[in-house]
């Protein structure tokens, strides 16, 4: 009799075990979009590295490569973007004028592809060639006549290290993560993704840098995922998007709602800065919206949204509403880290002007850049 009793309360525990499990199934089901989430019981993505170390021989060779100055032969600059894919196989972009944000002249994204050799890369496609040997780059056209050399650059963001203006809330210096709900830091002081922000926001200007990990044989949204979940409605993606077209779902994209004005993405393991001015939706006393929230943000320095009216949630975001929520820095299984992040809970308004004014990179409404201005001016 003891025996059997026991055995019919486990067998009760396993059925109420599997009974909330297929509860849980079905609410997922009928209501996959309600909340935004971090996906920490996704599959394990690919081998990551956090570290230049930790990184395979191929690291070295991907990044960024530019001529030193113009080139005659070739009617001015050249910018190369060069993707590790894992396994000594490498895409690549060649750009006209420079690189992103720093003289392309976004006429054409010519595309290149090679294996990597014994002693160096030899990229081929649109017409050019290109031989990568100890950091130098050499483009010929397709009959083999020099046109270039370009050298291997490390660029950094402008605001990268920006201080917090008087009255701003430090989210993240390094020192703790109180101002979180349950964030983890490194061993190195570096903020981990799946950090969701106690406080609430309304209107904020939000300064954060971040660095997606080297995953070459990642693809897609497997690599290098994360987002910043404005209201946990809002997505403002984070991806190692570098050197690709810049979708909506890629870096620096309202997540599916907006394409970046530009990929100014940086190679992985690059720090990279997002400058984000948002303002939230208008609701009135009965519960109706009658203004979009409007987000313009600058990635490393340049503008990639531009004052955009969001339309409504992005993603697995929560519905729209009047009530203020907190920033969710969304874990995809993926090693994103951060550093160096403020809010400006109060930012000033920008006032209107009745000409575009210059903003450092191109003709944008100062407006517009309202946030590199006021961190070059403060």
């Amino acid at each position: 009799m003891r025996r059997s009793a026991v055995c019919g309360g486990r067998l009760i525990r396993l059925l109420f075990f599997v009974s909330n499990a297929v509860c849980a199934v079905a609410l997922a089901a009928e209501n996959p979009g309600s909340t935004a989430t971090n996906v920490a019981d996704s599959p394990a993505p690919p081998q990551a590295a956090t570290d230049p170390a930790e990184a395979d021989e191929d690291f070295a060779i991907q990044g960024e490569y530019a001529t030193a100055g113009d080139a005659p032969q070739t009617g001015g600059r050249w910018g190369l973007q060069v993707v590790a894919l894992g396994g000594g196989k490498f895409d690549a972009v060649l750009l006209q004028g420079g690189l992103p944000g720093d003289g392309w002249d976004r006429a054409a994204r010519l595309p290149l592809a090679g294996q990597r050799g014994a002693q160096w890369l030899d990229l081929e496609g649109s017409g050019y060639r290109v031989r990568i040997d100890q950091g130098e780059a050499k483009l010929a056209d397709g009959a083999d006549h020099p046109l270039a050399v370009l050298r291997k650059v490390q660029r950094t963001s402008p605001t990268e290290g920006a201080p917090p203006p008087p009255g701003a809330l430090v989210l993240f210096d390094g020192k703790s993560v109180d101002q979180f709900v349950e964030a983890k830091m490194t061993a190195d002081g570096l903020l981990e993704a799946g950090a969701l922000t106690k406080v609430g926001v309304g209107d904020f200007h939000l300064h954060l840098e971040f660095r997606t990990p080297y995953m070459p044989a990642a693809r897609g949204q497997g690599r290098g995922n994360s987002g910043v979940y404005i209201q946990q409605r809002y997505e403002v993606q984070i991806l190692d998007s570098f050197g690709l077209p810049g979708e909506a779902n890629e870096c620096g994209g309202v997540y599916k709602q907006h394409a970046p004005e530009i990929n100014m993405c940086f190679p992985p393991l690059a720090w990279q800065t997002y400058d984000i001015d948002f303002t939230a939706a208008r609701w009135n006393r009965s519960g109706k919206k009658i203004a979009d929230a409007r987000i313009t943000v600058l990635q490393n320095g340049v503008p990639v949204q531009l004052h955009y009216a969001i339309s409504d949630k992005t993603g697995a975001g929560k519905a729209e509403g009047p009530e203020i929520m907190p920033i969710l820095l969304q874990n995809h299984n993926n090693p994103v880290r951060f550093r160096n992040v403020w809010i400006d809970l109060h930012p000033p308004v920008a006032k209107p002007h009745a000409a575009p004014q210059r903003c450092g990179y191109r003709r944008w409404p100062l407006r517009s850049c309202g946030l590199l201005w006021r961190l070059r001016n403060r």
